[in-house]
């Protein structure tokens, strides 16, 4: 199981206690922030695309959408989110609990600007209802990420 996989990791690193397990699903953003009791913008939603011949990560804060000309630009080439089907094969995680803590060796993790509004954020932890609560620090540390990226947009005021 991914989310085994995330606790052996966590373990490593001596904070596997912090992981929260919940009675209730938190697979999708809404979900997770309801089993949190906290804001969705908090929630650290980890997307998984094709670019190229590789496979990346992008970890943007709830609320936001990925802005398909930001991600052209970082990217050189359209976003593809990687099929269903395939996020657990290629990432190391199935669908709700894609988390970039633990994954495929060769798959990238960047993180989004997005997140950069909050002291501390809520990612899923390998599994459809589960979650840990890093701060920003600790979410570079853990992630092994490439670099902080800008290919989201948020939502206006009022949406």
């Amino acid at each position: 199981m991914s989310i085994e996989r995330v606790r052996e990791y966590f373990q490593e690193k001596g904070i596997e206690g912090r992981i929260q397990e919940f009675e209730i699903s938190s697979a999708t953003v809404a979900l997770a922030a309801k089993a949190l009791n906290c804001d969705e913008s908090r929630i650290a939603k980890t997307l998984s695309f094709h670019v190229k011949e590789k496979v990346v990560l992008v970890v943007t804060a709830g609320d936001a959408k990925i802005n398909n000309a930001k991600y052209k630009a970082q990217f050189g080439t359209k976003a593809k989110m990687l099929a269903a089907d395939e996020a657990e094969q290629l990432t190391g995680h199935a669908v709700g609990g894609v988390c970039p803590f633990a994954v495929n060796p060769g798959v990238e993790v960047y993180l989004d600007i997005s997140l950069k509004r909050f002291k501390t954020v809520f990612p899923a932890c390998g599994s459809a209802n589960s979650a840990i609560e890093l701060s920003l620090e600790e979410l570079e540390e853990y992630s092994g990420f490439t670099c902080w990226t800008d290919v989201c947009k948020l939502p206006e005021p009022g949406e």
